[in-house]
């Protein structure tokens, strides 16, 4: 099957399946390496450590976050 036959089959899906499609085609393009988002991770762990240990934000207890994202379904 080439482009022009996958664009046309594309276009005789509904709305919300060709919105389903768009973004799964964009974010295959974009997709960082395993290593890079390890390393971001890594990063953003030592930044929340670090303003733990500082007292700038302080500790939410797991059951509380919990309890609010339950809160928003």
């Amino acid at each position: 099957m080439n482009l022009k036959q996958i664009e046309a089959e594309a276009l005789h899906l509904s709305e919300e399946e060709r919105a389903e499609l768009a973004q799964k085609l964009l974010l295959s393009l974009d997709v960082p390496k395993d290593e890079k988002i390890e390393e971001d991770w890594l990063v953003e762990a030592h930044r929340r450590a670090k303003e733990l240990d500082e007292g700038i934000v302080q500790p939410i207890p797991a059951e509380e976050v919990r309890k609010k994202a339950q809160a928003l379904t």
